[in-house]
């Protein structure tokens, strides 16, 4: 559950506006906070990359010829990427709703 709770979290809305030292009020931040909203950032870009390098292997296996014939797409090929890329992303924001309404209930009683 850690896991995943860490891939629904998303920095709020002056969450990136601490890195750069001024809060959404305009006040200083703390170091601590600035740390925080970094820390964030930071795990929330390397979730997007682990999405992406999961969605191009799951896309290649899928729709790339193992028998490579041409230096470039044909269009069954690139038809089928786009095919699969698109569904990737909207399963992957299907799930991230669930998971994050599920959060927002609070554990099972």
């Amino acid at each position: 559950v850690a896991g995943w709770r860490r891939t629904c979290e998303r920095p709020g809305p002056g969450a990136m506006a601490t890195i750069g030292g001024m809060n959404a009020n305009g006040g200083q931040v703390s170091a601590d906070e600035k740390e925080k909203a970094y820390t964030m950032a930071q795990h929330e870009m390397e979730y997007r990359v682990e999405l992406f390098n999961k969605m191009t292997a799951s896309c290649f296996e899928k729709c790339m010829d193992k028998r490579y014939k041409d230096g470039e797409l044909n269009v069954g090929e690139n038809s089928c990427v786009d095919r699969c890329a698109s569904k990737y992303w909207q399963v992957t924001g299907i799930i991230g709703q669930m998971l994050g309404g599920a959060m927002s209930q609070g554990p099972p009683k």
